[in-house]
């Protein structure tokens, strides 16, 4: 196969690849940023290597003479010794989005017809939101016909104050769904930004520029673990809280047991006085929550470097959290059920104390022959043993 003479099935493979499938590159072309025009070099062959295949040569030749868009093709009249005077074909030029689209076929042809569908409404509401409908091209290419003319009905309704402290669900819209508005947020806000000076991110957003509550997030399971703090809990023994609330709701125990894993939590022992909070894994930002700071704080994280990562994290919160079955003995005692560890964390600036410091290190290094034992593979009666003796520690 000859290396020169690039046929036109090549340039539109080429032309696909670096431009139509090259999203940062189409989005600057529809933009006008990357500048016209498109030039490609169809790597015309000298006399010699003409000579070389003949046949190939002549294919080349006629493929462009047959090819639909010659005004793109660009022709040069050279002089070879072996053949005589002829017009190769040495370059393409492609002037514009339009002629990249028909040379490219019906495939961006039919995209750009449903990009044309999609922007009219929008377009229509507004045309300086054209440049931020090409920064979310993709996104715009998931809306449907019918939803990029919702999305044009509901921009102007969306005004600073609409929410009125009502969640984002409740806002009244004419015409319009509110779980629309809450799965097309990004989109939304980007329209809203280009319409409103960045207002919308400047204050943080959609929810709090409308001046809605916040939607409930980063739900935690909570588990209150005897008598008394279920009474204080309206009698319910399972419930879950999101952040928002946990931060601002003081639990009724003098214990809070922090627990990694959900699983982990329903195995739980009645343990006095104590309340646990369950499945929050990486999520410790509920830790910040003033209240805590009156309280005994447990942790019982994974035996592994990332269940250290969370404990010195959530450490860095609440200085006065004591670790709970994270240490040497309750590991050499299950290592038999230990695993390797595939993607060790390094050891954590600061949060760990000195043992832990140690045990971080047994599992890193593999001294053990593990480096990673998970809650559930604790014995019930060892876990339930440290539990009750942190909950109820015996009188000095």
């Amino acid at each position: 196969m000859t290396t020169w003479g690039k046929m036109p099935e090549q340039v539109i493979q080429h032309l696909s690849r670096m431009e139509w499938q090259h999203p940062a590159r189409l989005r600057e072309r529809l933009a006008g940023k990357r500048k016209f025009p498109i030039v490609y070099n169809l790597n015309p062959p000298t006399g010699t290597l003409a000579l070389t295949d003949i046949k190939q040569f002549h294919a080349y030749l006629n493929a462009w003479r047959n090819w639909p868009w010659p005004t793109l093709v660009t022709w040069v009249n050279r002089s070879f010794r072996e053949l005589g005077e002829c017009d190769i074909p040495v370059e393409i030029r492609i002037h514009t989005v339009q002629q990249l689209i028909t040379v490219l076929g019906n495939d961006a042809i039919a995209r750009s017809k449903a990009w044309e569908a999609r922007l009219e409404p929008l377009l229509a509401l507004d045309e300086s939101l054209y440049p931020s409908l090409l920064r979310h091209l993709a996104a715009l290419e998931r809306l449907t016909v019918e939803d990029a003319r919702l999305l044009a009905a509901v921009i102007p309704q969306l005004q600073r104050g609409l929410g009125q402290g009502r969640y984002l669900r409740a806002i009244p819209l004419m015409g319009v769904d509110t779980k629309f508005v809450e799965l097309n947020q990004a989109l939304i806000v980007a329209l809203l930004d280009q319409r409103h000076r960045q207002q919308v991110s400047e204050e943080g957003g959609l929810e709090a520029w409308l001046g809605c509550r916040p939607t409930p997030s980063n739900w935690l399971t909570v588990k209150p673990l005897c008598s008394t703090a279920r009474i204080r809990l309206a009698g319910l023994s399972l419930l879950k809280l999101p952040l928002e609330q946990l931060l601002d709701y003081p639990l009724p125990a003098s214990n809070i047991l922090v627990v990694e894993n959900l699983q982990t939590g329903y195995e739980l022992p009645e343990l006095p006085d104590t309340i646990a909070v369950c499945g929050g894994g990486a999520n410790t930002k509920w830790l910040r929550a003033p209240w805590l700071e009156g309280k005994r704080i447990g942790y019982w994280g994974d035996l592994d470097t990332w269940g250290f990562k969370l404990l010195a994290d959530a450490r860095r919160l609440q200085p006065h959290i004591q670790a709970l079955l994270m240490d040497n003995a309750t590991l050499a005692r299950h290592r038999e059920r230990g695993c390797a560890e595939p993607n060790p964390a390094q050891m954590p600036v600061s949060g760990l104390r000195t043992a832990e410091r140690e045990t971080f290190d047994s599992l890193h290094s593999g001294l053990l022959g593990i480096g990673r034992l998970e809650q559930e593979r604790l014995s019930q009666d060892w876990v339930n043993q440290a539990l009750r003796e942190w909950a109820d520690p015996p009188e000095l």
